[in-house]
């Protein structure tokens, strides 16, 4: 079983990309289109679903979010941004430097004390073969903090490139031919904050509760994923076992982070630079084998990004090909892997 990113519409990608990239290979490109089409109804209504569900929810006094309680529209706004779009997860996208599943803990809300926008996450899950929900897959998401810093490696610096923490700490090199490997020995800490697991329910969907990633050095605003089937937890709350069927890279509409980034504690955040989505290596990488990773957002209280963000994606699972993906290094403008954290 493997997950597979697409997208139905390859101009307009090339669009949002000029310059000479490479171009996917046609027959699995060919492939995707023909899954994106399959499904792309089912995924529009599975998206729609989710959605109503959740506007029912902001009945007026009824909706509470940031541990504040917030009263609702009565007439709540209609939205038409819910795209069809049939996402598959490649295996090869970067797990990044900062994976650390002794950090990963069973829970929904993974906010802890950190500050932020608010941010709900849903994600949803389908068999690209019958277009039906799939049930029971644990997703596990980590992302950084808004200085850039991610639990359990604190200590390391957002605004320096991993290679260069890797050569200050080992005294090596990171070179791409020998790859990532296991950074773990990195970690600084025990903090868990930003990081956690759920299982997707009845209608395939897991959901989460969190803030609005920041941002580090070379990189744009993005959250990792992984999914695990078959899977078991330890008794401490941690994945004891299971099969990794998808690694993966979820990244924002270039105007809503740019609007989120321009309120505290965001704003805060001057020592580096962050890099626009469409400059960003990983984004590019996953574009060029014909992905498509961008949430649809709309603002939690259906008004202001400020005030909060709700994203929605949908992942279909190939659950008999396997697809090999890409294997080319996510930011070829230095040497390490790392860099795709």
């Amino acid at each position: 079983m493997k997950f597979l990113l697409l997208t139905a519409l390859l101009s307009a990608l090339i669009h949002a990309h000029p310059g000479p990239h490479p171009q996917p290979d046609p027959v699995h490109l060919s492939r995707r289109s023909a899954v994106a089409k399959k499904c792309a109804n089912s995924v529009g209504l599975m998206k729609r679903k989710r959605h109503a569900m959740r506007r029912q929810l902001l009945a007026p006094g009824q909706v509470t979010y940031g541990g504040t309680n917030h009263t609702a529209e009565a007439s709540v706004p209609s939205y038409d941004f819910l795209k069809n779009d049939t996402c598959i997860l490649t295996p090869e996208t970067s797990p990044g430097p900062y994976i650390y599943p002794r950090s990963e803990v069973l829970r929904q809300n993974i906010t802890e004390d950190q500050p932020g926008v608010p941010f709900e996450l849903d994600i949803g899950l389908i068999d690209i073969h019958t277009c039906e929900p799939l049930t029971n897959v644990l997703i596990d998401i980590w992302h950084c903090n808004w200085k850039g810093k991610y639990s359990s490696f604190t200590g390391l610096n957002p605004d320096v490139t991993f290679p260069e923490q890797y050569l200050e700490r080992t005294g090596k090199k990171l070179q791409a031919s020998s790859g990532q490997g296991d950074t773990s020995f990195l970690a600084t800490d025990n903090t868990t904050w930003l990081r956690g697991m759920w299982p997707t329910d009845r209608n395939g969907v897991s959901k989460f509760n969190t803030v609005y990633p920041g941002f580090y050095t070379d990189r744009a605003v993005h959250v990792h994923l992984q999914a695990h089937t078959n899977w078991t937890l330890a008794s401490n709350g941690t994945i004891a076992g299971g099969k990794t069927v998808s690694t993966g890279q979820i990244f924002f509409p270039e105007d809503v982070s740019a609007e989120v980034m321009s309120v505290q504690p965001y704003a805060n955040h001057t020592q580096t630079t962050r890099k626009p989505v469409n400059l960003d290596g990983v984004y590019v990488t996953e574009s060029e084998t014909g992905a498509m990773t961008i949430l649809d957002t709309e603002p939690l209280d259906g008004k202001d990004y400020k005030n909060g963000v709700l994203g929605y994606i949908t992942f279909g699972v190939d659950t008999t090909a396997i697809h090999d993906g890409s294997t080319k290094n996510p930011n070829p403008k230095i040497s390490a892997v790392p860099s795709a954290a």
